[in-house]
């Protein structure tokens, strides 16, 4: 999995975890390291298409039944870290329909707030100030 997929991934399902799917890679710990990660043209910038990259939901969806459940995200996440949400409490802030799963439709509207949120200048691209002021804040649904 690319580190675009890596990042993007927690950075907007789970708002707050800048970590990576593949548990043998090293988790970023910082904002700077997950906008270098991000920014995959090295303009200084991430622009909406960087932060919401197509292979997102194909990667997160191990079994490739077109959903994402609790057990896939943890897969990603690791196991729930002292005062973290849980997979199923970071599930619930994405799923629109509560059947307790994230499609692909949720899943995009889910990056599409969080860029929104993110983009405090709305200029459409994200600087690192502004990608550190939502970094360890969770995601909150609009």
């Amino acid at each position: 999995m690319s580190a675009l997929c890596r990042y993007s991934a927690l950075l907007l399902v789970c708002g707050s975890v800048p970590a990576g799917v593949c548990v043998a890679q090293v988790l970023a710990s910082t904002a700077a390291a997950s906008f270098e990660a991000l920014d995959t043209n090295k303009n200084g910038l991430v622009d909406k298409s960087e932060y919401l990259s197509s292979a997102l939901f194909a990667k997160l969806d191990s079994n490739h039944n077109y959903k994402i459940t609790a057990d896939e995200l943890e897969a990603v996440l690791g196991p729930q870290r002292d005062g973290a949400p849980s997979a199923d409490d970071r599930i619930r802030q994405v799923d629109l329909n509560e059947n307790g799963e994230i499609s692909d439709e949720e899943l995009r509207r889910a990056a599409e707030a969080r860029f929104q949120q993110l983009d405090r200048n709305t200029d459409g691209n994200l600087d690192l100030a502004e990608l550190k002021s939502g970094f360890g804040v969770p995601y909150v649904r609009p």
